[in-house]
């Protein structure tokens, strides 16, 4: 096996400065700030509405778009009866790389499914928000679809969700519009 040795170009004085790239990324920055200072100030005179410039969302009074795909705060799907969908198999607690799923399993009265969860305990802080959960889960009882992404807390007590807090996810965080 031949080794292909590749010499560097030798840099001139003047690439030795870095002055060269300072300035192109001044002109780059530049550029940006007068095209966006330009169309903005034409948008607000109400000429140029098909040109867009930069635009800031004033969060959290306005929620950013979020795309479907988009992977939020966690919660159980219900059968039709009420019940929760999951039957307890333990697989999202295994796969879970964080370890932050806890499940206890108890015995369903009905005799169609054999567990239920008797607790379904879930720990924001520790989640790293992955998906393994969502993908694994053979009855689809677990989504991250709620479109809820302010999860803060004051406590950590206050990151761990119970079954109750993951059947209904907007009553521990209230969604603002």
């Amino acid at each position: 096996m031949a080794i292909k040795i590749i010499k560097r170009k030798e840099l001139s004085f003047w690439d030795q400065t870095y002055l060269p790239m300072l300035f192109s990324g001044l002109w780059i920055t530049s550029r940006h700030f007068f095209r966006n200072f330009f169309v903005q100030t034409l948008n607000l005179f109400g000429l140029a509405k098909h040109l867009k410039g930069s635009y800031t969302f004033q969060y959290p009074e306005v929620q950013r778009p979020l795309s479907k795909r988009a992977r939020t705060r966690h919660r159980l799907t219900q059968r039709e009866d009420g019940a929760p969908r999951c039957v307890a198999c333990m697989m999202c607690e295994t796969v879970c790389p964080a370890r932050c799923i806890n499940i206890v399993a108890k015995e369903n009265p009905d005799p169609n499914i054999e567990k239920m969860p008797a607790s379904f305990d879930l720990d924001l802080g520790m989640c790293v928000y992955c998906g393994f959960c969502v993908e694994v889960c053979p009855e689809d009882a677990i989504r991250m679809d709620t479109q809820i992404l302010d999860i803060a807390a004051y406590s950590r007590k206050e990151m761990k969700l119970d079954m109750k807090e993951l059947l209904n996810p907007t009553t521990a965080y209230p969604v603002k519009k």
